[in-house]
């Protein structure tokens, strides 16, 4: 089955998908380090830098040719919109949604027979409920496509369900063009994968463990294994690699080294001498991560004490980026290019391939009939 994605970072959705089995055409993403970065991960795919309205007229050669389109578009307006809902089509033509107008208008032109649309959880709740009702009726009119509407269905997903050392919680909204049972295919896609030895639950231990030896301001962005596989989930993501990149260590000042030589495993900013001093609206700020745990969700900041629950079970630092990504699915031959910055926002803000190698699996069940309904 061929594939669009769009809003496509680094290319997190696109590598669970492939590794499924899928072929990824086309992919869009705005940010020119970023869809570098992505390039160099995914040869076969055509990437375009550029305004996803810029490409809305390149696609005539790809309609029926795609089966699906993938995707996340950013909200900046969802929260405003309320307002104005009551008015036909206010949600579109709020200028602060165009990314979402534009990743609509791109399905409209294509009608794949399923797309994913990857976003926030509290767009359910955005505007008592309307912003999430106005999406829907877009993709259920029938009269906004030549081939009939969309059925949609809406799930938040945990990626630790899906063998993500990782509690992030994600909304799903899945197009399909025809009815199904999309509760009872996500079900039995779980359990399948789970039989298989394709979903097992992993924590941070199981993630990171090998790389435990790198002290503030340490590694390079190229580097040999120092330490052989001691888990299954190491084994599995290292298996394409040989050698390990990314793994370098952000340098703290003294004070913040200091601060965290204070901390056990799940210590908190409170638990520091000068905790009360250390301003910071997250609730995990100066958080010591526990080998036994799964990670709170990985966040474009997570090199930063101060952000959360970021710095190492044992060594006196954040987590790198290397096990940022380990903690995200990524394999270790996914490396990620650009300055620190861009590879810190790749990780942070990418789906996770192993949720993603999921969905594809949900879509390849509903694609062999096994859950429709008339």
């Amino acid at each position: 089955m061929k594939v669009i994605d769009l809003f496509a970072g680094v290319g997190g959705l696109s590598s669970g998908f492939r590794k499924a089995g899928y072929e990824i055409l086309l992919a869009n993403e705005i940010d020119k380090s970023i869809s570098e970065s992505y390039k160099k991960n995914h040869p076969e795919t055509l990437m375009i830098n550029d305004d996803i309205k810029n490409i809305i007229p390149l696609l005539d050669e790809y309609k029926n040719k795609i089966d699906v389109i993938i995707g996340g578009p950013p909200c900046q307006g969802f929260s405003m919109a309320g307002a104005r809902i009551r008015k036909k089509n206010a949600f579109l033509e709020d200028p602060r949604n165009y990314l979402f107008r534009n990743y609509f208008e791109v399905v409209q032109k294509i009608e794949p027979k399923y797309f994913i649309m990857e976003n926030v959880p509290g767009m359910l709740s955005m505007s008592g409920g309307k912003i999430i009702k106005e999406i829907e009726n877009l993709f259920t009119n029938e009269f906004n496509f030549k081939n009939g509407k969309y059925y949609i269905y809406k799930k938040v997903l945990c990626a630790s369900d899906y063998g993500v050392p990782q509690d992030r919680h994600r909304l799903i909204i899945f197009g399909s063009k025809k009815k199904i049972n999309f509760k009872k295919a996500l079900d039995d896609t779980r359990k399948m994968m789970i039989t298989k030895g394709e979903i097992k639950k992993a924590t941070i231990y199981d993630a990171i463990s090998d790389l435990n030896y790198l002290s503030s301001g340490e590694g390079e962005f190229e580097q040999e294994y120092k330490n052989r596989p001691l888990t299954e989930y190491q084994k599995q993501r290292r298996k394409n690699a040989k050698k390990l990149y990314n793994h370098k260590a952000t340098k703290h000042n003294e004070i913040a080294v200091d601060r965290i030589k204070e901390l056990k495993p799940g210590g908190r900013r409170l638990d520091l001498k000068d905790g009360n001093k250390i301003k910071s609206v997250h609730s995990g700020a100066y958080g010591r991560m526990k080998w036994e745990d799964i990670s709170k969700t990985i966040i474009t900041r997570f090199d930063t004490p101060s952000s959360g629950v970021y710095i190492h079970p044992e060594q006196n630092r954040t987590i790198t980026p290397r096990e940022a990504a380990r903690i995200q699915s990524f394999d270790d031959d996914f490396i990620f290019y650009g300055n620190k910055s861009s590879v810190i926002k790749q990780i942070g803000n990418a789906v996770p391939p192993l949720l993603a190698y999921y969905l594809a699996n949900v879509i390849k069940n509903v694609e062999d009939g096994k859950y429709d309904e008339e």
